[in-house]
C-alpha cells in the first residue's frame, strides 16, 4: 500500500526533481518535472476540455515519444507558453539532443494547463519566464503540497459556481515495490467534481453551502430549467517510475491511473474538465525482473499509481485545509 509518510514525494523516484512558482500576485502558477535524460513518456486524455502541449507524438505508436521534461500550468491556453521557458532551461543545463544529425540540440516537453483565470477582466501573468522559473528551481527535495504552482489557483469543487468552491491543491505520493521499482505521482487538483474518501467515504472538499459544509455533488437541474453555464475544471496528474517500460505499458499505465482520479473525484472526467495523466520512466530506469505473464509489471505499477493518485490527492486537501 501507498505510504502516508509526508516525505514520500514524486521526487523519491531517481530522476526526477520538481520546481514550482506562483506569480506575483499569487493567483497562478506552474509545476515543472525535469529529467536526468529524455525518459519514455506516454499520456491518457479523458476530459472533455484537455488544454495540452505536444501530446499527439506520446501515442504508443508514434515515433518520438521521449521527454526531458513535463510541466503543468494554470493559464488555460495562456499557460502553454510556460513550455518554452521550461525549455530554454533544459538547454541551459546541457539537455536535449541532436535531432536528423542537425547541430542544433532540442529537448521535447509536454504539459497541459488548467483554467484559474480571473473572473473578472484583467492582465494575465507571462507564463513564460514563469515555466523557466519553476525548471530553474527543480531540485530532488520532497514537494511542497497545497497552493503552490499550477495549484495556486486551482478549486475544487464548482458544481454550484466558483463562489462556493474549496482552494484546489499540488499534491504528492510515492512508494517503492519491495526489491523493486519506485513509483511516484504528482497531482494538479482544480476539479469541477468534490473529493471523497474511498475508503471512509467521507467528503473532504468540494462546494460548500452558506454554513460552511460541504454539499454533495448531485443532479440539482430542475425539469423544464437549463443548466447554469458549465463549470472549467481540471485535474492533471503525472506518474513516473524508475521500472523500464516502453511506451505501450506506459500508456496502460496511464490509464490505471485515471482509475485512481476516478475512485476520488467525483464527478470527473466531464465535458468541462481537462483530465489527463502522464506516464514516464526516468532515464536511468532499472532493469525489471522476469514477468509472470506478459504485462505484469505494468499492471502492477499500473494499480500502484491509482492508489497514489488517490492518496496524492488526499495529501493536497489536507495540506490546504490543516
Amino acid at each position: 500500500m501507498p505510504s502516508n509518510k509526508p516525505h514520500r514525494t514524486i521526487t523519491s523516484v531517481p530522476g526526477v526533481r520538481v520546481g514550482q512558482v506562483e506569480s506575483e500576485e499569487r493567483t497562478t502558477g506552474v509545476t515543472c518535472l525535469l529529467f536526468d535524460a529524455a525518459s519514455p513518456t506516454s499520456v491518457d486524455v479523458r476530459g472533455g476540455a484537455s488544454c495540452t502541449y505536444d501530446t499527439a507524438s506520446l501515442a504508443p505508436d508514434a515515433t518520438f515519444g521521449r521527454r526531458w521534461a513535463l510541466f503543468f500550468s494554470g493559464g488555460s491556453v495562456f499557460g502553454l507558453d510556460a513550455a518554452r521557458g521550461v525549455r530554454v532551461r533544459v538547454l541551459e543545463n546541457g539537455g536535449g539532443h541532436a535531432a536528423f544529425g542537425n547541430p542544433n540540440r532540442v529537448a521535447p516537453v509536454s504539459g497541459a494547463t488548467l483554467f484559474d483565470l480571473p473572473t473578472r477582466l484583467g492582465p494575465v501573468p507571462d507564463y513564460l519566464p514563469l515555466g523557466y522559473e519553476a525548471a530553474r528551481r527543480a531540485s530532488d527535495e520532497p514537494v511542497r503540497l497545497g497552493r503552490f504552482g499550477a495549484g495556486t489557483g486551482a478549486t475544487i469543487g464548482k458544481y454550484l459556481g466558483r463562489d462556493h468552491s474549496m482552494p484546489g491543491a499540488v499534491g504528492s505520493a510515492a512508494v517503492r515495490v519491495p526489491r523493486g521499482p519506485w513509483v511516484g505521482v504528482l497531482v494538479v487538483l482544480n476539479s469541477v467534481g468534490a473529493v471523497r474518501d474511498p475508503d471512509s467515504g467521507r467528503w473532504l472538499a468540494g462546494a460548500r453551502d452558506r454554513a460552511g459544509r460541504i454539499v454533495p455533488p448531485g443532479i440539482r437541474v430542475r425539469p423544464g430549467r437549463a443548466a447554469s453555464a458549465p463549470s472549467r475544471g481540471t485535474t492533471l496528474v503525472a506518474v513516473v517510475t524508475d521500472a523500464a517500460l516502453d511506451r505501450r505499458t506506459l500508456q496502460r499505465v496511464a490509464v490505471g491511473a485515471h482509475t485512481g482520479m476516478a475512485r476520488a473525484v467525483v464527478p470527473t472526467h466531464t465535458a468541462t474538465d481537462g483530465d489527463v495523466v502522464f506516464a514516464s520512466c526516468t532515464g536511468n530506469a532499472r532493469r525489471s525482473a522476469p514477468e509472470g505473464y506478459p504485462g505484469q509489471l505494468g499492471d502492477t505499477i499500473g494499480s500502484l499509481a491509482a492508489e497514489l493518485v488517490v492518496e496524492a490527492i488526499k495529501h493536497g486537501v489536507a495540506a490546504t485545509t490543516r
